[in-house]
């Protein structure tokens, strides 16, 4: 691997104190690292120190094969650029000339702008879709707006690596998603690095070619998304107790009801879905089934059912587990049939549904 992107003993914390030690990272160059962990893990103190904002406590960071330290401001201008949290608050500087400072790197000593870097900010602009704001002033943007703003004036900088920091916040879903193929755009046909921390672990998962789970003094893990899932859960990365997360579909599900099953659901294919997730919010305790183990819904009862029936998958159901999911669907108040259609495997089904009508248990959604 040609490491770009790399640290070695780092430990980053204030004041000399180190909060998180032992961080070795490497990264190709047109690789995209996210750090993902709990609110006041570090993952803001270690992206300030990775852009030159805090000192190290020790170790080191280097950009293709230089280290940071040695570097000049205006030089790791160039290599770098930098979306941090903080918010600023222009006097009456328009989103152009905002933008514009991206380009003051590579000006010269008054600061103007060749025809040149006027359409590297115009190309800017546009790839974060800010391109009628231009003449705008900058303070009257909403709080979305003034992102993708930031990230165009980043992007002006026309740098080999793009640190960010939370750069999803405050956008809709409709940015939020543009963003992040933005960076993989960028990533892929630019050949530029890309490290940032998100909160939205599915988007991680799914944009990411590394993450980075910080969590304690040391890196709880690192590697790539199919690795870290299966090394560090989610739900022990952010102590969750209320709920749960499934990797293989990137959603969270809210905490489980326990207790005896009042309902019984029959469904699959994903029909049942809604059904669940209904009465999960109605605190009513239910049991699912007869569910195969490749199934959707399977997989979305795990979290939210008391009790699943559960069939190999690709065979016909069995006596056996039909007997079972008949006797715990029999000791409920009442039956739901999300309505997932019923065939050859799941023949079994149909047979819990004309046993719930004979028994007056069936009800509808």
């Amino acid at each position: 691997m040609t490491e770009f992107f790399k640290t070695s003993g780092l430990a980053v914390g204030y004041n000399g104190k180190a909060l998180i030690r032992d961080i070795d990272l490497a990264l190709e160059r047109g690789g995209v690292l996210t750090l993902i962990g709990p609110n006041g893990s570090g993952k803001s103190t270690i992206l300030k120190t990775v852009a030159r904002q805090l000192a190290a406590v020790r170790g080191t960071v280097a950009i293709d094969g230089s280290p940071l330290s040695a570097m000049s401001a205006k030089e790791l201008a160039k290599k770098q650029a930098v979306v941090l949290t903080d918010r600023i608050r222009p006097e009456l500087l328009s989103v152009r000339e905002i933008v514009s400072l991206g380009r003051y790197p590579y000006t010269d000593m008054v600061g103007r702008l060749t025809a040149e870097d006027r359409r590297i900010v115009s190309d800017a602009l546009a790839l974060v879709s800010v391109s009628e704001l231009a003449e705008r002033d900058f303070a009257t943007l909403s709080d979305g707006q003034k992102q993708r703003v930031i990230l165009a004036r980043a992007l002006a900088q026309q740098p080999e690596l793009l640190v960010l920091d939370e750069p999803t916040a405050f956008l809709d879903i409709k940015h939020k998603t543009e963003l992040l193929c933005l960076l993989r755009s960028l990533a892929r046909e630019r050949g530029m690095t890309v490290i940032m921390s998100l909160h939205e672990i599915d988007l991680a998962a799914k944009a990411s070619d590394l993450l980075l789970c910080v969590r304690g003094e040391t890196i709880a893990a690192f590697g790539t998304p199919d690795e870290v899932m299966q090394k560090l859960p989610i739900e022990e990365l952010y102590d969750l107790k209320k709920g749960s997360y499934n990797a293989a579909f990137g959603s969270v599900e809210l905490e489980k009801i326990n207790g005896k099953p009042r309902v019984f659901v029959i469904s699959g294919n994903g029909f049942g879905i809604p059904v669940m997730r209904r009465l999960q919010r109605e605190r009513v305790p239910f049991a699912a089934g007869i569910l195969f183990e490749n199934d959707v819904d399977a997989a979305v009862a795990a979290s939210l059912a008391s009790e699943c029936v559960i069939a190999a998958a690709f065979e016909p159901i069995t006596d056996a587990t039909f007997e079972r999911a008949r006797a715990l669907m029999l000791s409920c108040e009442r039956v739901i049939d999300a309505g997932t259609p019923i065939g050859t495997l799941n023949g079994h089904n149909g047979k819990l549904i004309d046993t719930a009508r004979e028994k007056g248990l069936l009800s509808e959604y």
